[in-house]
């Protein structure tokens, strides 16, 4: 079993938290819902410019990041605002945290279209079975109910095979959802990236893992798909998205009410996180958690973090408000590339850092 605790170097461990400390505000400060329209708008205002990275990233590798969580939930606050990174680790997350409110934030524009497509298949599922049938194009088994395991869960549906008839029946239902009745004015770009992202779902199926898309097919090391989902906290508690109804069901609710915003930026860009802090601060909201992977690696090599830095130390933040990372220093041959997850106060960088 493995735990992961908060980490800190003791300088910054010994910093007071209080200049930057700002009181939490009602939840009712955020909206309970958002119309259509505002959604796409505000996905499309808070964006910067499409970016590179050398990986699709259409499935997390990270099998140990559900060990943080049953210390993650005792120090962050419910009913706040999620940032995030990459694709689905950030469904089990915040199924733990319970924000009442989303923003994924990544360089990419694939990654948009990543959860556009988890969008449309959480709206149109009425539960994890029908979810999990329509991610995969495989028909639900017979059985499945509201108390099945994830293990079961997908154990169900090994033997289905896949058709390429239900793939595109289900693409259709994807796009028309979207663009019918979302009403999102999607450009032929953006449906051919969500097909793109949909495909190697349907073709590598449970199975798909980060490197499916460049050419490493399901082999190598890194995890797949059913493997995360299947995986525990290391004290044999299930924390996935699809472990239980009820996590599903918190991002099914998120997902309908427009809740769940994908935006596309640089960590280190001139806008995204600061366009998003000063929405919240304007709406007296603060941030539970932000969510980073290994992303500080990538800013440091190309020498953004001090731009990253500046970023967010503007969003609205107290003590409880977290930073959710990965470094290296794992067991690499768990499937996850030797990654584990950690949790650190974001306003201890912010003074420690001196950011602006």
């Amino acid at each position: 079993m493995l735990t992961r605790r908060l980490l800190a170097p003791v300088v910054l461990v010994a910093l007071v938290v209080g200049a930057h400390a700002q009181a939490p505000t009602p939840a009712g400060s955020l909206p309970a819902s958002i119309s259509n329209t505002d959604f796409w708008k505000l996905s499309r205002e808070l964006s910067e410019p499409d970016g590179f990275f050398r990986s699709d990233n259409l499935v997390s590798n990270e099998i140990y990041f559900q060990t943080i969580i049953p210390e993650l939930i005792t120090t962050t606050k419910p009913e706040r605002v999620y940032f995030g990174v990459g694709p689905e680790q950030n469904f089990t997350y915040i199924a733990a945290l319970k924000p009442k409110m989303v923003f994924i934030i990544d360089v990419r524009r694939g990654n948009l279209h990543t959860h556009l497509m988890y969008k449309a298949i959480f709206e149109l599922s009425k539960d994890r079975a029908d979810f999990v049938s329509m991610l995969f194009s495989k028909k639900r088994p017979d059985g499945l109910t509201a108390r099945t395991s994830a293990r079961d869960l997908f154990q169900a549906f090994v033997p289905v095979e896949t058709s390429e008839a239900t793939y595109m029946a289900n693409l259709a239902a994807i796009q028309q959802h979207l663009t019918k009745t979302r009403e999102l004015p999607l450009s032929e770009d953006d449906l051919k990236g969500i097909e793109y992202v949909y495909y190697h779902f349907y073709w590598y199926g449970p199975g798909l893992t980060y490197s499916s898309s460049t050419g490493g097919g399901g082999r190598g090391n890194f995890v797949n798909f059913q493997s995360l989902m299947m995986a525990d906290d290391g004290f044999g508690v299930a924390r996935s998205f699809l472990a239980t109804e009820e996590h599903f069901q918190y991002l099914k609710n998120l997902h309908t009410k427009n809740l769940f915003v994908p935006v596309v930026g640089n960590f280190g860009g001139s806008k995204a996180i600061r366009a998003v802090g000063t929405w919240l601060k304007e709406r007296k909201a603060m941030v539970s958690a932000f969510y980073l992977s290994n992303v500080e690696q990538y800013l440091s090599q190309d020498g953004l973090w001090h731009s990253f830095c500046g970023n967010f130390a503007q969003l609205p933040v107290d003590d409880s408000s977290m930073f959710i990372y990965s470094q290296g220093g794992g067991r690499g041959g768990g499937g996850g590339g030797g990654l584990l997850s950690w949790y650190r106060p974001i306003l201890l960088d912010v003074k420690a850092n001196k950011c602006d």
